[in-house]
This record gives C-alpha cells, structure tokens and sequence, in this order.
C-alpha cells in the first residue's frame, strides 16, 4: 500500500511539474508615439491693468490702485488659436461679500499669441474699496487680478 501511494505521489507531482507555465502579465510599457493632445482652444494668460492703452492694446503703465474717476482697463495676453468666448467679470468687495460690477463678453478668433482688452468706468465715480476681475476663455482657462480704489 504504501508503495502504491508513493507512485501515485510521484506521478502527480509529475504530471503537475510538466504542465504549461503561464507567463505572469508582463507590465504596460509607454508607447513614444503616442502622446497626450494638448488642450486645446485659447488659454488667458497674464492680465495686466491700467488706466490708459497704447494702440496694441497693452496697459501703457501697469497699476494696481486707481483713482475714482479712472476708466480701469485689462490688457488680457491669451495662447492658442481657435474661436473663443473672452468672458469678463468686474466685482467690489462689499462687507465680506462680492457684489458685481460689470459682466462682458468678446468673441475672439485666435490664430496665435494676442491681447485684448476690457474696461470699465463710471462716471459718477467708483466707490472706494478692493476690486477683482476675473477673465476666462469659453469657461475653460481663467485667470484674475485684484486691484483697489482709493
């Protein structure tokens, strides 16, 4: 009896051992010709305030304090080329909260690097306090800058 379980012992362990290994998966490797799409559309870039423009549309001297009676001008730098919706949001800050000023749009169609601008102005003068513009590209890029009225 024991011989016989020897020979059934031996005989599974090699009917097992002669199998087929299966090779463990080997791991993904990166593809060189395959990249990742950059984004695509116009992208805003710096913005830049001011209370006058030179004719290429650029702040003729940056500033981030104004004056009551100032037109306060953005000179927004984009990237990227497409049809885009520049969107422009002016608001003051009002006992702990934002309180809207302005909201404009400008379609723009982007062949490379450009600028354009947005402004706003009140006559009647602007009530001393902190302010923010916040300019986005078609909802997908924005950028803000802060500034004060003094």
């Amino acid at each position: 009896m024991k011989l016989i379980l020897a020979i059934l012992a031996a005989f599974a362990l090699t009917v097992n051992g002669c199998g087929k290994k299966e090779e463990p998966p080997k791991p993904k490797t990166s593809d060189a010709s395959t990249t990742i799409p950059a984004p695509a559309g116009v992208i805003v870039g710096a913005i830049t305030l001011g209370n006058a423009l030179g004719p290429t549309k650029k702040v003729v001297q940056a500033s981030d304090s104004f004056a009551r009676n100032d037109t306060i001008y953005a000179s927004v730098d984009t990237t990227g080329s497409g049809s885009a919706s520049l969107n422009a949001k002016w608001t003051y800050r009002s006992n702990g909260q934002e309180v809207s000023v302005r909201d404009e749009m400008q379609t723009i169609n982007a062949t490379g690097p450009a600028t354009s601008e947005f402004h706003v102005s009140k006559p009647d003068g602007w009530p001393a306090g902190d302010y923010k513009v916040v300019i986005s590209s078609s909802g997908n890029s924005s950028n803000s800058r802060t500034f004060s009225v003094k």
